[in-house]
């Protein structure tokens, strides 16, 4: 495995920015995900650090060494599309071997089985081994994609959405087996989304972007609890944080145009009166939709309330989040 470290990556297509001026570093043995809407320079990222883009300007260095004017088969880095990019014609198994029977590699025919076999284990495909592509699920065949990558022994795999095209089901699953096989094999991962439950639950670190720039870098928590600006704030979470005039409530900061509140941080029973528009029973929680002065909050609450739509309420803020006009964050 390796670290990879990109220092001040712009990219443009025609008049088009699609990263300006990155500067980011993916640890050894790390799970970075990059998450951000549609647009933001994702996938252009992991394109220039397989090599199938070049930046217009910045050094990529993997492991140490700079990777610019290297072709993506010598950065020895393995992608994984939201596409499956399976060959049809082939069966599970000729699809796993077939990265290993590259002239680059040279697999011994023995190491081919061996490895194939390993893969086929860990994905829980083995039992699928000689069944064509085109007879497999879509999480079947994803899961042979992804273990495509796996029998490369790569120093960095690279992962655009692999599972944007799943169900809710089959993401969970494959949710859980990326972050145990990525555990496993200590493997440097550097994989995009526009999921922020996939960033929460599956990265050691995050960054944000915004329009080709890193918004933000650091630990789901950390960008969760302490985000720099509104844009960071609203990525992560669900419900989606709260945003409200600062003045609403009463202590807010000079300087301060908004209030962020997480759903969680809105304190029952005290303050001021909200009416009750919505109530979402969950199961292990209850969702209010309130309205406080026309304007719409969402906050929770324990499974069992009694809080019916039209009743009123108290609220107050509990750890609220400041922003200037420009949507910066203002920290006391």
């Amino acid at each position: 495995m390796a670290e990879v470290i990109l220092q001040n990556i712009s990219k443009s297509f025609g008049s088009q920015v699609a990263l300006s001026d990155i500067s980011l570093t993916v640890p050894d043995k790390s799970f970075v995900v990059l998450l951000g809407p549609t647009g933001a320079g994702k996938t252009t990222t992991l394109r220039i650090v397989s090599g199938l883009d070049k930046p217009d300007s910045g050094a990529i260095l993997i492991d140490g060494v700079d990777a610019v004017a290297q072709s993506p088969a010598q950065r020895n880095v393995a992608m994984v599309f939201q596409q499956y990019s399976l060959y049809p014609h082939l069966s599970v198994r000729e699809n796993l071997a077939f990265p290993l029977k590259s002239p680059i590699l040279r697999t011994p025919a023995e190491e081919i089985v061996r490895k194939v076999g390993e893969v086929a284990e860990t994905l829980q495909i083995s039992h699928k081994l000689d069944n064509k592509a085109t007879e497999l699920s879509g999480g079947e065949m994803q899961r042979v994609s992804i273990g495509r990558a796996l029998v490369r022994n790569p120093r960095v795999y690279l992962m655009d959405e692999p599972l944007s095209s799943l169900d809710a089901k089959l993401r969970s699953d494959l949710r859980i087996e990326l972050k145990r096989i990525q555990a496993s094999l200590g493997a440097t991962m550097l994989y995009v989304t526009h999921d922020q439950t996939e960033a929460m639950t599956m990265a050691t670190h995050v960054g944000v972007l915004d329009h080709g720039k890193i918004a933000q870098f650091g630990t789901p928590r950390e960008i969760y609890k302490d985000p720099g600006s509104i844009y960071v704030a609203s990525r992560l979470g669900s419900p989606k944080i709260n945003i409200l005039p600062a003045d609403l409530f009463p202590g807010a900061p000079a300087g301060a145009a908004s209030i962020g509140l997480r759903p969680e941080h809105i304190c029952l029973g005290e303050g001021h009166e909200a009416q009750a528009v919505r109530v979402e029973h969950l199961g292990d929680q209850t969702r209010l939709h309130l309205k406080i002065n026309d304007l719409d909050l969402i906050t929770l609450t324990d499974a069992h309330t009694h809080i019916q739509p039209g009743d009123y309420l108290k609220i107050a803020p509990q750890s609220p989040l400041y922003f200037a006009a420009d949507g910066e964050r203002i920290k006391r």
